[in-house]
This record gives structure tokens, sequence and C-alpha cells, in this order.
């Protein structure tokens, strides 16, 4: 290895040979990377992306509106480089250095596919909304009792602990509602809802006879300071890195934690091409990986291997992981790589006016929403389709910089804008999107990216059963504003291709059976014992709930069993 690799805190020269391998630094990959090291694996950590330093690194974070040269707009240039970011509200002047170049990454769509990537240290947990749920039984047992797909290899039971630990480090804020289908944490107290909100939080709680509920979000944004970290400063500028570590992300939380052991290693730019697969000892050796800088090729072997990517990459690199035993990639044995790739649904909802709170206003820019948690096909609720949404959201009052059309100069502009305007509601729906298994990526090998490598081809579409939902979902959410008293309601569904909701799934998932998974109940691979998978690809169902705190959850229940099995000689 070149000597000037180091070690991001200790600067020590990198060596081939670790305990543990982590692939990727987003969400998942950090709490790997904080459970081995902290349990004194020495640890490795992969990163195709540049390094990106804690507050140093947050460029715009205490830039001043009129300091962002083009207003927060994006430029021609942006524009071409970025394609796929400029097709939802991503394309920001303030965050566009943290997405990834499509012109250097490219990807094929068979069918429409947007995939929003964040290629540096941290990936897109600098970047991700916050909002933190458990899923319940009702989301582990769902799809045994459907007779979709396969069946979850656990229950709530298995990760419930896990669920605590991750709430406790991460600092998750939130109210303890018992709701069976939204089962209450480890809570920060909560954010508070706003007059309106609150408002029409009992008139929907009334009106449905305590069935449904409007409650503020379960949001990993702290409202009391923890150890390392400063409490939420309601700036809601999350997504340009927070210099006072108000919100989790893997340079605030997990991975200070890892160094602070003294067992890990960073090593940014550094595209993994493929697991090296021993078949005598049936078992992972190491890692290949491409210097993105330097185009050389270096090996890194391990004991374990941690594959944190994100489901696509995941994918990726297990497909590209070919061997004469495995010639469809590790992992492919049950030839369900790669398939029942899964997101959520959303781009609809509604929103209206609230009168009667002309003299409340708000203070604050608080970095959260409402949430209403799933009813439908719950409680003996029955639908004309399977599985369920929720519901996120906020009320706030029209500012002085709102357009008033009928008066654009004078006396009676200025005392128009003298006072905050109207009230207005809304929330957009994300719904549950099933595991199909034709739903699938491919590698594209006569498409390659910057580096020579071959790209994903991306084949997958929302079905009838999610179509159908998406027409409730607009209709139930019309129905809740008008029992809460909401005027002038005006609903949207623009559509939804995959990829969209940002919340990619399966691709490797976990089951009962080699023989229909790629993964068992530990996140094991069934094909390599010493090769985890942790991220959004091992799951099994989507659930509709963000699933960012039970990538958390598994993940260091995964840790907790590779450690355990490696100390007994089992892997």
């Amino acid at each position: 290895m070149p000597s000037d690799s180091t070690n991001i805190n200790t600067k020590a020269v990198i060596q081939n040979s670790y305990d543990a391998i982590v692939i990727g630094s987003g969400i998942s990959g950090g709490w790997a990377a904080k459970e081995l090291t902290e349990k004194g694996l020495k640890t490795i950590m992969l990163e195709r992306g540049r390094n990106l330093e804690h507050i140093k690194d947050y460029i715009t974070a205490t830039n001043d509106p009129w300091e962002f040269e083009h207003r927060g707009r994006t430029t021609e240039e942006q524009k071409k480089k970025y394609p796929v970011i400029h097709r939802g509200w991503a394309a920001n002047e303030a965050i566009m250095q943290y997405w990834t170049n499509e012109e250097d990454c490219p990807y094929t769509e068979i069918k429409p596919f947007t995939w929003w990537r964040a290629y540096q240290l941290g990936g897109r947990s600098l970047l991700w909304g916050r909002q933190s749920y458990r899923w319940s039984d009702y989301d582990f047992e769902a799809n045994a009792k459907d007779g979709i797909a396969v069946d979850w290899p656990i229950r709530y039971k298995d990760i419930a602990p896990w669920y605590d630990h991750a709430e406790k480090f991460a600092g998750i804020s939130g109210s303890k509602e018992g709701l069976a289908q939204l089962p209450d944490g480890q809570f920060l107290p909560p954010m508070d809802l706003n007059c309106v909100e609150k408002d029409i939080a009992a008139r929907i709680k009334q009106h449905y006879k305590n069935n449904r509920h409007l409650i503020i979000g379960r949001v990993a944004n702290l409202t009391e300071a923890i150890p390392g970290r400063t409490k939420c400063q309601f700036r809601n500028r999350c997504w340009e890195g927070c210099p006072f570590g108000g919100y989790f992300s893997t340079q605030s939380s997990t991975l200070p934690a890892a160094q602070a052991t003294g067992n890990l290693t960073v090593k940014p730019f550094s595209i993994v091409t493929k697991i090296l697969y021993d078949k005598d000892t049936k078992k992972a050796k190491g890692v290949e990986i491409l210097d993105a800088e330097t185009n050389k090729t270096y090996e890194f072997y391990a004991k374990i291997v941690f594959v944190c990517a994100s489901a696509l990459n995941t994918a990726w690199v297990l497909m590209n992981s070919v061997t004469d035993i495995w010639p469809d990639g590790l992992g492919s044995s049950s030839g369900e790589l790669g398939h029942n790739i899964m997101d959520h649904h959303y781009n609809l909802g509604a929103s209206g006016q609230v009168e009667g709170f002309e003299d409340k206003t708000v203070f604050g820019r608080r970095a959260n929403g409402f949430y209403i948690p799933r009813f439908a096909n719950l409680f003996g609720d029955k639908r004309d389709y399977l599985r369920g949404f929720g519901y996120q959201g906020a009320a706030s009052r029209e500012s002085w910089s709102r357009e008033i059309a009928e008066l654009n100069i004078g006396a009676d502009f200025k005392e128009a804008i003298s006072e905050p305007g109207v009230w207005n509601i809304g929330a957009g729906g994300f719904g549950e999107i099933l595991p199909y298994h034709e739903n699938k990526i491919t590698l594209d090998k006569n498409k390659k990216d910057k580096w020579g490598l071959p790209v994903l081809a991306m084949d997958a579409e929302i079905k009838e059963n999610e179509r159908r939902m998406r027409k409730d979902i607009v209709a139930e959410l019309k129905s809740m504003f008008e029992s809460a008293g909401v005027k002038d309601i005006k609903t949207w569904d623009t559509g939804h291709s995959m990829g969209h909701g940002i919340h990619e799934m399966g691709t490797a998932r976990m089951g009962r059976d080699a023989k229909t998974s790629v993964l068992n109940e530990h996140n094991q691979v069934w094909d390599a014992k010493n090769v985890f998978v942790t991220d959004g690809a091992c799951m099994t169902s989507s659930a509709c709930q963000n699933p960012s705190l039970t990538y958390m959850a598994l993940t260091a229940r995964a840790a907790d069993f590779a450690v355990s099995e490696l100390k007994k000689g089992n892997i």
C-alpha cells in the first residue's frame, strides 16, 4: 500500500489485514464500524467517495442567505451533471456538493428509476430526513399472513432490544403514544406540535373515535444534549451538515465513537469491486478495491465482512463478486440476489387553509413535522389492497415573503405584508410497496462508469396494489382534513417512479430458507457465513415507516452475533 494512506485519527499506515472490513460509511456502515470496534475488532471502513470531516467540511452550514451566489438555485452545469437530482426537491445550491456526479456514475433505466446517491464519508446520513420509527409485528408478520414473498425470519421481540440500543445512542426525540402499530421507544422529550397541529390532531382523534392519530414526528434530532453533541438549534438546515451535532449522522455520532476505540481505520476513495471468496473454507477472505484516485487495485483481508454500501450498491458488490462456484455473484444461489426491490411510494397528498388562528404564529424553525401512523388494513379495517401508509406533514403560517397577486408595489403592498399570512396545513403519504420478484436490478456490462466498471440496470415499477393504495391515500387525507375543518383543500398525485422515495430496500433479502433468500436471520449471507449485509438490501418487506432506525438496530444486532460467533470459532 502507498505509505501515505492514513487512518483519519491516528495517521497510522494502513495494513492489509484486519479483523473486520466494513463496506460503506453511511448509516449502516457507521453503525457496523462503531459496534465492531467497540467489541475490540481491528476494523477498516472502506468508502468509495471522498473524506468529509465533521464541521470543517460543512461549507455552507453557517452561511447567511445572501452569501449563496445563486440564492439557492442550481447552475446550468449542475443541471447537466445531476439530471436525476433535478427530478425532485433535492436540487439546491447548498447541498450539491453532497450528491454524486451522475456523469461519472451513470446507470441504466429499463424502467424509470430515481436513484439518489451521496458518495462521500457519511453517505446519505448527512442528508436523510431523520424520521425514525420502529416496526411492529404487523410489519414483520405481514408477508406470512398475506402469502407474499417469504416470511421474515425475525419478529419484533428479536429486534426490540436493539431498537432500544440504537435509539439511546442516536438520540431519538418523540412522544409515547401506546400504539400497537407504532411501538414506543427510548425517546428524548418530543418536539412540540404547533397550535394548529394540536387543534387538527384533537379534531381527528375525536372524529375517528381515537382510531387515528396525528403525533409529532419521531426524529433523530436531539432535544437534550448528550455527550459530544449539542441539542438541536431549530435552524432546520440539517441537510447542510450540523456544526452542533444536533442530528444523528456518521460524522456526529458513530464515527467518533468508533475512532475513540483506537481500532478503526478509514480509507476513502476505495471502490470495493468484489468480495474475495475462498472455496476451500467456504468463506470470504477479504475484498478487492479500486482506488478511485489512482485506478490502482488493492486487496484487504479480514475474518468478517459487513456489506453496508446501501441496498443497490450492496447488490452490485455481491453480483460483481463472481467465481466459478457463484457465476452470478456471491449470495446468488437462491436466485433472489438483485430481486425484490422495494421503496416507499409518495409524491401525493393534500393541503388546505386553517381559520381561527390569526392571532397566533410560531418562533424558530422546527426541524420536524407531524406524523399520522398507519390505520388502513389494521384492527378490522379492510381495503381492496394489501398493507398501508402513513403521512408526514406540517402546519405553518405564510410569511412576509409570500406572493400577493393583487399587489406588487406601494403602501397597500407594504401594509399587506406587515402581518403574517394565512395558516396552511399539508401532508404527503408514504405507502408500502410489495416485494415483487420481478422488480430487479442487474449488471449492465455494456455500459461503464468513469472507472470502467459495469453499471446497474433498473427494472422495477409500482403495480396495481400500489395504484389502488394511492387513490386511498389522497381520499383519506382529504377526508381527515375536512373532518377537522380545513378549508380550500387541494389534492395532488404527481406519480411515482421507483427509487424516488429514497428508501431503497430488498435485493438481498433475509429469510428462513437458503433456497428462497440471500441472508439468514442474523443477516449472514447463506453462501458465506462470515459476510453480513445489514443495510436496506436485507429487507424482506418495506412496511410504510421510514426504515433507517431498523437498519441501525439490525446492524447492531448482527455485529453482536458476528463477534460472538468469531470468538466461538464458528466463523
